[in-house]
């Protein structure tokens, strides 16, 4: 299998190993959302990691630094605001993400660059031809 793939094969095997991180008592209330907050109770039985309670979000959950900041196709994301910025990118390890503030016309350039040396474009948009 390709680098790429055994990193994405790697990554998903780490998050399925972690568990699902819930604010504490969201599933009680309504009006807490299940998105973590980190209990900050004196005698919160999270903080405190009683038996039966969730886990808490610790350092040791994290992911490995190979495989931080990477697209779910394994591509490290790199961000270009002009053709010229196409020069540097590894079509083998990188992908092309374009900046929000780019116009048609040099997105097109810069999508067009993009196909013919091979390197995959992560938001090339809706461009129509003239």
């Amino acid at each position: 299998m390709s680098e790429r793939g055994d990193r994405i094969e790697k990554a998903a095997r780490m998050k399925s190993s972690k568990p699902a991180f819930m604010r504490p008592e969201s599933w009680r209330y309504k009006r807490l959302k299940p998105n973590w907050r980190k209990p900050k109770g004196i005698d919160h039985k999270v903080r405190l990691s009683m038996k039966g309670s969730p886990p808490l979000v610790r350092v040791g959950y994290g992911t490995p630094s190979s495989l931080r900041g990477l697209h779910p196709s394994g591509l490290r994301e790199v961000r270009v605001e002009n053709p010229a910025q196409l020069e540097g990118v590894d079509r083998k390890t990188s992908a092309v993400r374009i900046g929000s503030t780019v116009g048609r016309n040099k997105r097109r350039e810069i999508v067009r660059l993009a196909k013919e040396r091979g390197i995959r474009v992560l938001n090339p948009g809706r461009l129509t031809e003239k």
